[in-house]
């Protein structure tokens, strides 16, 4: 099978979970928003909030592993992914101790005059951050099985983890608006067993289908390996971890200066942006194996232009699904959501357009990753991660709104940050700079432009109503595919639309 086909038939399994997910996830934040509260919804998310980031931290560390393994798969080596995976087992298993350390040390002092929350809360805040402790701990042990079905591009199953893991979620929150007892405590429990039982799930699969699942670590051990892959991981976990840092910090910021109930808007956001990533995140985690596969073929060329046509698809899925989104914000909240925090429609605005700009350069990273100097580009990543807290710091301090958290984060975290990406993937794996504005800036920046434009359009004549809500989706859709086929995509790329089309149609004829 070819490369294209191949990513288009993964990304077609984790498609079908992803519409059958992201309306289960959305209606669980209705369910639970309503049911706690936007007082108890806001605890939830600053001190029980960083669950949901573990996704992220995660897939971060496991892409550190996953580059190994598809590297080696690249290469043809099979002994060589079984000695990866058993040293991935034990560097993960101290990672998991030291992490769930510092959480404890950490947990100390944010209960202690760092978080503001109401006297009558904090011990059920307490028991949420307990539960966050225990899950971390284990969901970063399982990170090398999550890297194993990346690297052998098995999405079929992801896509029914998912599944699982989105009824869970579903069942935690009718849980919690049919009982009695303390509705917070309860979520945040039910909430960090559902990572413990899907990650089981996933590291019984992996021992049952896959030969390098076999955990030996005296028989498959090398120690130059081990410290190649310790060097690489740590900076990975530098960087994933500053990206969490950040996230969490900006959180307490907030909290600190303006209390709960802006972190329930915050966390709206959050969900909203997050739900809509999943389009794009789902279609870099089908690339991301051919990005590692090709660089450790010799490929480097074809490792560019899946970067460079990753960035491109990731922006545009983002785009297609986040625009409509911005451009009606009021009216789909109204609908989503029977009470809207404060400070909510200004947050999800600019919390996707923060996304946006970051999806133009989201793929140059895994380039970087794959050519493996990533030292001198984590620390100044990590930098840029990390400063946006004491920027939002100073600025709140002075009396600034609390918009000012993403103005700031998108100024750095977006712009520098992805100048950053873009120089180190022309200093470390030969980029053209110019390639990257042909195929990836100037299709992206004008597709969404004139979705924007023609998106307004339903405003000047038609209130704010269901109907307007459709026409705009049905006009920024059709614009987002007429302008991308006729205008920004090259001849290959239509002739490949063109396959998949009648692939599809004669399926459908002779089904």
């Amino acid at each position: 099978m070819s490369t294209a086909k191949r990513v288009i038939k993964n990304t077609g399994f984790l498609y079908a979970k992803m519409g059958i997910t992201m309306f289960i996830s959305l209606y669980t934040t209705r369910l639970v928003l309503n049911a706690l509260g936007a007082a108890d919804f806001g605890i939830f998310n600053i001190v029980g909030g960083a669950i949901a980031m573990l996704g992220f931290l995660n897939a971060a560390m496991a892409s550190a592993t996953q580059r190994f393994m598809s590297y080696s798969e690249g290469e043809g080596n099979k002994e060589k992914q079984k000695k990866i995976f058993n040293i991935s087992i034990v560097l993960h298993f101290f990672i998991a101790i030291i992490l769930g350390v510092v959480l404890l040390i950490a947990g100390y002092f944010f209960f202690n005059g760092v978080l503001n929350i109401e006297i009558g809360r904090v011990d059920a805040a307490k028991v949420v951050y307990g539960s966050l402790i225990i899950s971390t701990m284990f969901i970063v042990m399982t990170v090398p099985y999550d890297a194993v079905l990346n690297a052998r591009e098995n999405m079929r199953y992801y896509a029914i983890i998912g599944l699982i893991e989105s009824l869970l979620k579903l069942g935690a929150a009718l849980v919690v608006v049919y009982i009695g007892e303390d509705k917070l405590i309860i979520y945040g429990i039910l909430m960090a067993c559902i990572p413990l039982v899907t990650l089981s799930i996933m590291r019984v699969y992996c021992h049952k289908k896959y030969d390098e699942c076999v955990i030996n670590p005296r028989k498959y051990h090398d120690r130059s390996l081990a410290k190649e892959m310790t060097k690489f991981a740590g900076w990975n976990l530098m960087g994933a971890s500053s990206g969490m840092v950040s996230q969490y910090g900006l959180g307490i910021i907030l909290n600190i200066f303006f209390g709960t109930i802006l972190n329930a808007a915050q966390g709206i956001a959050n969900q909203i942006s997050g739900q809509l990533m999943v389009f794009s995140n789902t279609m870099m985690k089908a690339v991301n194996p051919v990005i590692a596969k090709s660089e450790g073929s010799g490929n480097r060329n074809l490792m560019l232009r899946a970067s460079l046509s990753g960035s491109r698809f990731s922006f545009l899925l983002l785009a297609l699904f986040s625009i409509p989104f911005l451009i009606e914000t009021p009216l789909i909240l109204k609908i989503w959501l029977k009470n809207t925090p404060a400070w909510t429609l200004v947050f999800v605005r600019l919390q996707l357009c923060r996304s946006l700009i970051e999806q133009f350069t989201v793929m140059l990273g895994s380039a970087i990753s794959a050519q493996g100097d990533i030292k001198s580009y984590t620390a100044i990543k990590s930098f840029l991660n990390i400063s946006p807290i004491f920027f939002t710091f100073l600025f709140f301090y002075f009396g600034f709104p609390p918009y000012y958290l993403y103005v700031i984060w998108i100024i750095v975290g977006g712009i520098l940050s992805g100048g950053v990406s873009l120089y180190f993937a022309n200093r470390n794996c030969g980029l053209d700079y110019k390639d990257f504005f042909k195929i990836v800036f100037v299709p992206s920046f004008g597709v969404s432009f004139l979705m924007l434009v023609l998106g307004f359009i339903p405003h000047l004549f038609i209130s704010s109503t269901l109907l307007r809500l459709v026409i705009v989706i049905i006009i920024t859709t059709l614009s987002f595919f007429f302008s991308f086929y006729y205008i920004f995509s090259s001849q290959q790329e239509r002739a490949l639309f063109s396959g998949i089309f009648n692939t599809l149609k004669n399926k459908l004829r002779f089904a």
